[in-house]
């Protein structure tokens, strides 16, 4: 059976949700990135990278949740739009761009340490994230999904990072992005979504962000490279 290696965050969620819409079997298996478990032995396995999501698909490894989505929709022909060259186009914008600069503009915004001035880091990645929420809300003025007239995976990919922009753009940032609101909303009123979410609720994750958590999450404030 297909391992699911996750927590709750917003890359391993969306990949949740293409397992759940798709109902392909699959055993999570928790990844604890509080305490350190992205920096096993035997995760590193899996993904050399040290994050989250992987999955291990009967000895076929993927890791990263892009990479994944689209692994397992060639894999099952489901919620793969015809036109390859936009679907690869609007995947990798959500790769590249969306998912960097939303977790830039959060660690900046929730969790840099609060007696730096990270002003200029803060503002940098407030408006790179912002500039992509616009050009995703154009995008989506006159269509109902990213790419063609169906469901797809890109519209998963964006899911997991755009239902999460109130807490990387301030509380009334989607009157910004009503089009990409509507379909964030649209996704969020599925089944398999609320599944999706509700995953990481099956098991204990580490809710503290106290000193073992910042040393596992950002061991760039403790190793200095330049």
């Amino acid at each position: 059976m297909l391992k699911f290696y996750f927590n709750g965050s917003p890359n391993p969620t969306k990949v949740a949700l293409y397992l759940e819409e798709s109902g392909l079997p699959f055993e999570p298996v928790k990844i604890d990135t509080r305490k350190g478990e992205q920096f096993t032995p035997e995760f590193l396995k899996i993904n050399p990278n040290g994050k989250v999501p992987a999955i291990d698909d009967g000895g076929t490894i993927v890791f990263d949740s892009n990479a994944i989505l689209l692994y397992l929709a060639e894999k099952t022909g489901k919620f793969l739009p015809s036109n390859r060259a936009e679907l690869l186009s609007w995947l990798m914008f959500v790769a590249s761009g969306v998912g960097p600069f939303s977790g830039q503009a959060v660690h900046f915004k929730h969790f840099a340490p609060k007696d730096q001035n990270h002003d200029y880091a803060h503002n940098r990645y407030q408006y790179e994230t912002d500039r992509h929420y616009k050009i995703l809300d154009a995008h989506l003025k006159d269509r109902r999904y990213m790419v063609g007239d169906s469901y797809s995976i890109v519209d998963m990919a964006l899911w997991g990072w755009a239902r999460m922009v109130p807490f990387k753009l301030g509380d009334d940032a989607f009157a910004r992005y009503p089009n990409v609101k509507r379909l964030v909303d649209e996704i969020s009123a599925r089944p398999a979504a609320a599944r999706a979410i509700a995953l990481k609720d099956k098991f204990t994750f580490k809710a503290e962000m106290d000193d073992e958590a910042r040393a596992n999450m950002f061991k760039h404030m403790t190793t200095k490279v330049a």
